[in-house]
Order: C-alpha cells, then structure tokens, then sequence
C-alpha cells in the first residue's frame, strides 16, 4: 500500500464501528478525500481532536481497497476554536462546509480554489473581523462561480442585454429583463443586487455599508440560487442565526443559543493538540511554497 500526504480541510466526520470514524477531507492536490481514522474515538486517541471538523490540518494516508486510512495527522489551524464559541460563526461555518461538500461531488478531482477559497473563509469565520452571514454569502457565491452556477447579476439571464434590471429569477439563473422576465421573478430592491456584487467581487467596504433588510434580502436569494442548482436543500441553511444583537458587546459577549457541550469539549481537545504541535517538521513544510488562501475577506481580484 502507497503513502501519501497532504493538507487538508475536515468537512465533516461520521462513526464507523465502535472506535473509528470516517472523515471527508478537501485536499489540496487530491480534491476531496474519505478516510477512515482508526481508533479516533477513544479517550486515548492520539489524534482524535484534530480530525474535527473545521480543522486544517496536514494529514498523512495509505491507500486501502475502499476507504484510504489515515496514519498521521498535525494541526497547521485549528480554525474551531475561534468558531465553536459563537453560535452564528458556528451555524455559518457548518452551512459553508456542507456547500463544499455538496459542490465537489467528484472525489480525488483537484479543485484547488475550493481549498484555497474554504481555508480563506474558515479563517475569517474564526477571525470575527467580519459579520459571518456576508462571510457565508461571499462564500457560497464564489463557489457557486467555480462550479459555473454564478448568477447574473449585470445582465440579463436569458437574453444577454446589459443591466441593471429590476427582476431576478432563481431558474432564469439570475437578474432578467422585462422581456424576459418568468413568471415567479422576485423584484429585489436594487441596494440588494449591489450587495450581491460586492460579494461576489470581495467588495467589503460596499458591503458592510448595506443594511439589515438588505443583508437578509440577498441571503435569501443566494440561499434559493444555491438550492436550486444543487437540486438538494442543505440542511444546516434553517439553523443559521442571520441576525445579530443590536449592541455589538452583547453580541460579543452573549450567545442565545449555546454551542453544544461535546463542541467544546473536542475544541478544548484541538487546542491541547495545538500546544503540543511544533512549528517545525510537517507543518513548515506543508506551508513552504505554497500559495496563499484565496481568503473571501480580500479583494475582487483574490
């Protein structure tokens, strides 16, 4: 059986047997990776709390006849310890992992501005420079653009004719004009387009200006387009917390909706594992030469 390593992000894990687990990886060379962890859930696990989801970590694997097994594995960012604290950076990091998931359908298909683009977004999740419903937003119309589902939004639809025009249609695939316009088109306001621009294009000093009613406007427009083309309702999309407090301390300081315990607990193990990393070996070279996260934070042209 051959060896390989890479880095990766977890999306997501699930129970096989007593004490494994199988985890989904978006890699950086292979696309996306299922393995099983062996021995994971054990209390004495020597791995366990770093193949949680939302950690990057660099991962080492032999290839197996169904599933590949994971051998070795060193945090490079563990990303949930500054998510699993807040239940609207929680809810919003689940809903953009699950996009992942769902977009790259095809395992051990590279996708390289996916990984990029999910490491970036993970890490303004955990940042909380930004408001994480935008984050969410920028992120899944980003991806959306790599699949080739963006929306148009400058011209119309089906006939091409440049915009702006007031309609938008989910199965028109975006803004359409008056000629073209289906039955069951929304006329968003045209603050709300704008928004969805500067999303789309990591126009953030646009965006952070827009207003509460526009911000849920737009989500619930991405969130339609996004559906729609996946042919699948995500799961976690009901459960994400659009709105924040009034007074950004208390909605600093105060969560309505706290994270589940078991959360915790393995971020706390995350972060054991991290105080017992070294900056050397794997991780160093994991990082040498790469290129850097197309995080969904910069500009349009990142």
């Amino acid at each position: 059986m051959s060896l390989y390593r890479d880095v990766g992000v977890v999306l997501r894990v699930g129970k096989l047997g007593e004490a494994d687990r199988i985890v989904t990886l978006l890699t950086r060379r292979y696309g996306k990776v299922r393995a099983v962890a062996k021995g994971v859930r054990r209390t004495g696990s020597r791995f366990g709390a770093r193949l949680e989801p939302f950690a990057h970590v660099d991962v080492q694997l032999h290839t197996g006849r169904t599933l590949d097994v994971i051998t070795q594995v060193q945090t490079l960012d563990a990303f949930g310890m500054g998510i699993v604290g807040d239940y609207r950076r929680y809810t919003t990091a689940c809903a953009a992992l699950e996009t992942v998931d769902r977009i790259v359908a095809e395992e051990r298909e590279p996708v390289l501005r996916v990984y990029l683009l999910t490491v970036g977004a993970l890490r303004a999740f955990s940042g909380r420079d930004r408001d994480p419903s935008l984050v969410l937003d920028s992120f899944v119309l980003r991806a959306m653009a790599f699949a080739g589902w963006s929306p148009a939004l400058g011209e119309c639809a089906r006939c091409g004719l440049a915009g702006p025009h007031p309609a938008f249609s989910v199965a028109a695939g975006g803004t359409v004009c008056a000629e073209c316009r289906p039955t069951g088109a929304v006329r968003p306001a045209a603050t709300t387009i704008r928004l969805l621009n500067a999303l789309l294009n990591g126009e953030w000093a646009v965006a952070e200006e827009s207003g509460e009613s526009v911000r849920g406007e737009a989500s619930g427009l991405v969130a339609a387009h996004l559906q729609w083309h996946l042919e699948h309702r995500l799961r976690s999309l009901p459960l994400v917390e659009r709105h924040a407090a009034a007074d950004p301390e208390v909605r600093e300081h105060e969560s309505p909706n706290p994270v589940p315990e078991l959360i915790r607990q393995r971020a706390s193990g995350v972060e054991d594992s991290v105080e017992r990393d070294t900056p050397t070996g794997a991780a160093q070279s994991a990082h040498s030469g790469s290129a850097q996260p197309d995080s969904v934070t910069g500009s349009g042209d990142s």
